[in-house]
């Protein structure tokens, strides 16, 4: 009998800034604003429950903050039915750049259903660190999550 692994989003990417400020980008809704959600109710803390807004969707999402360490990691569980999220922050390049890595997991639903939203989680969180990476590198808000499902484009 094979043993099959569960699915899982991950993605990575180096960003060119210091890890304290990478981290700290997705710890702060004012800056997570800027290249994921439109609105977050607070900064992540240790146990605290949070949400997330993406008004132009007009969706909102519950955030349980399981375990946050400073510059290194940030877990959460996430929507509903809720799955978990893991950031790891790895200082870089004599610590003038970070790699982060996201991975998404607990999914529900059948096999079909848990890859399906694997597959969707990867897009997203994909989409996520490139906005990531031009606010922080560059200064600029790309639109990536607004852009990616606009009014009158069907779902694929």
């Amino acid at each position: 009998m094979e043993l099959r692994k569960a699915p899982a989003a991950e993605v990575g990417m180096l960003i060119r800034k210091p890890v304290t400020e990478v981290y700290e980008a997705f710890i702060d809704p004012a800056i997570t604003s800027k290249f994921w959600f439109t609105h977050g109710s607070a900064r992540l803390d240790s146990g605290r429950q949070v949400e997330w807004e993406w008004r132009m969707y007009d969706f909102k999402s519950p955030v349980a903050v399981r375990e946050l360490v400073k510059d290194q990691k940030i877990l959460i569980g996430w929507g509903e039915p809720a799955t978990t999220v893991e950031w790891i922050f790895k200082a870089m390049l004599d610590g003038t750049a970070t790699f982060v890595a996201i991975r998404n997991f607990d999914f529900q639903g059948d096999a079909d259903q848990q890859v399906k939203t694997a597959v969707d989680s990867t897009d997203g969180f994909a989409l996520v660190l490139a906005g990531a990476k031009a606010w922080l590198e560059q200064g600029i808000t790309l639109g990536l999550i607004a852009d990616r499902h606009p009014v009158g484009v069907p779902s694929t």
